[in-house]
């Protein structure tokens, strides 16, 4: 299948009926496909019913066991089975509907085969990037960028508004797509007009299976790329990545640095950014794009911008020039960015000590990086939850130096604790349960707040998911604001 008009008929499966999954039902119930909508809770068919987004006639059903999900979906016989990122890789549902030769979408895919054309026929473009970490601030910081050069841009896919919905209704001049590897795992034909993965660090292990595999899927951001594959040029990885796409003939490698740049880069050169990539003399002169004073906003009270916030905004403006976006917008979507909640976010300061909500640090490459961002020896580390598979060992060899103590949550602890005593021995560590309240992080800033100094950073950067204990890294980081607020008011 490939245009739209293939759909009407086919008998189509949506399996996961969250945000992106009821969006994936309502655009199909423009298409006249036959649908059927499977999730592994009750509760979930409930609510979307309850939402008013799935088309009449399409049938819902539940079945809660994996290899039951899969029977029931492929009993259906289905044309096309379109996928939630809560449907692991190593699924029976992905291993039996590839045996039987049925297509698996991500709703990624199936927004870019569903979407509004323009009224020349052609696609808003879509600049799409992907990453262990950084994913979510960088394509935030692009859609700023994209936005103060005058132009309709939405930033979606793993982050706002499903992407089927938008790029289904048109009205857009350019996507800034998000993507993780869940998703891009049953992408198959986007070809994006500029395309980035930010860096590659083991993570997701249980959903994929290996970290080849991760590997694997997060390289396939760069297939199909039209104009400028931007790379990391810190992490070799995505640099072997670009080398092995199957790309648009004439598209260009871009190498971002926090250096000097060369030629078909884009850098540091001081306090400038700038751009030898896209400048009409870029073999003899760089365009400044802008400075580090422009990112000032975004550095923590009383430090330097994090070199990791210079690397995201030097991907966003890469992108950003591979679409035709002046020097001068550039720098205006800079200075006009304004970080999400829950990253890197100072909410409360208590007896001379910082208290930062870093939820969205869910993985150990992004709480290495917001444990770099403060002086030695001057944090107490809130962590854990969900480890993915994942170990920490070159986390805590990385960052033991800025540890004063370590205050431990969630259900998955062993692989931060042992870690910890292999290589940071002397460093408290609190262990804090949940309890029968479940006021597990009350518990821990509490905690933390003993262990502290005038001076120190009460840092909640978990290095894990958080679906143990909370229902999304966005609750836990709200628990953490609100029990470090009550310590700043003085209530219990």
């Amino acid at each position: 299948m490939t245009f739209p008009q293939d759909l009407d008929g086919a008998r189509v499966a949506v399996v996961g009926l969250g945000t992106s999954g009821r969006a994936a039902l309502e655009v199909l119930g423009t298409t006249g496909a036959q649908l059927s909508g499977h999730d592994a809770a009750e509760s979930a068919l409930d609510a979307a019913r309850e939402s008013g987004e799935v088309p009449a006639g399409a049938v819902l059903r539940a079945a809660a066991d994996p290899a039951g999900l899969a029977e029931q979906v492929l009993a259906g016989a289905p044309d096309v089975v379109v996928v939630s990122p809560g449907i692991p890789a190593v699924s029976p549902l992905h291993t039996r509907a590839a045996a039987a030769g049925v297509e698996v979408w991500s709703e990624v895919e199936l927004a870019w085969r569903l979407q509004a054309r323009r009224a020349d026929g052609s696609r808003a473009p879509w600049l799409t990037l992907t990453g262990t970490n950084g994913k979510t601030t960088t394509v935030s910081m692009l859609a700023t960028i994209l936005a103060a050069a005058g132009e309709r841009a939405a930033a979606v896919g793993n982050v706002g508004t499903p992407i089927v919905r938008v790029a289904a209704g048109g009205g857009v001049d350019v996507l800034a797509v998000e993507l993780s590897s869940f998703q891009l795992h049953s992408t198959h034909s986007v070809s994006p007009q500029a395309s980035a993965c930010l860096n590659i660090a083991p993570d997701h292990i249980d959903w994929h299976g290996s970290y080849e595999r991760y590997r694997a899927d997060k390289a396939r951001v760069y297939e199909r790329t039209q104009v400028a594959c931007v790379y990391n040029e810190a992490d070799p990885q995505t640099l072997a990545m670009v080398e092995e796409a199957d790309v648009v003939e004439g598209a260009r490698a871009v190498g971002t640095t926090l250096r000097t740049p060369a030629v078909g880069r884009l850098g540091l050169v001081e306090e400038y950014l700038v751009d030898r990539a896209f400048g009409p003399d870029r073999h003899r002169a760089a365009v400044e794009l802008g400075t580090l004073a422009d990112l000032a906003h975004l550095a923590p009270a009383g430090g330097d911008v994090p070199d990791h916030v210079v690397a995201n905004a030097l991907a966003a403006a890469a992108l950003a020039r591979a679409h035709g976006v002046a020097p001068e917008h550039v720098r205006q979507g800079l200075r006009d960015y304004a970080p999400g909640a829950h990253r890197i976010e100072l909410v409360a300061t208590v007896d001379g000590v910082a208290y930062v909500d870093d939820s969205k640090a869910t993985n150990a490459h992004a709480a290495e990086a917001s444990l770099g961002s403060l002086p030695a020896g001057t944090v107490v580390w809130v962590a854990g939850g969900l480890a993915k598979g994942a170990t920490f060992d070159e986390l805590v060899l990385a960052r033991r130096d800025r540890l004063r103590a370590v205050v431990l949550i969630g259900v998955d602890r062993e692989p931060l604790r042992g870690a910890l005593a292999r290589h940071a021995g002397d460093v408290p560590v609190i262990e804090v349960d949940a309890g029968e309240d479940g006021a597990v992080m009350t518990r821990a800033v509490a905690e933390a707040a003993r262990l502290a100094r005038p001076g120190d950073t009460v840092l909640l950067a978990p290095a894990c998911a958080s679906m143990d204990q909370f229902r999304s890294y966005a609750e836990r980081g709200e628990a953490f604001s609100r029990a470090a607020r009550a310590l700043q008011e003085g209530t219990p």
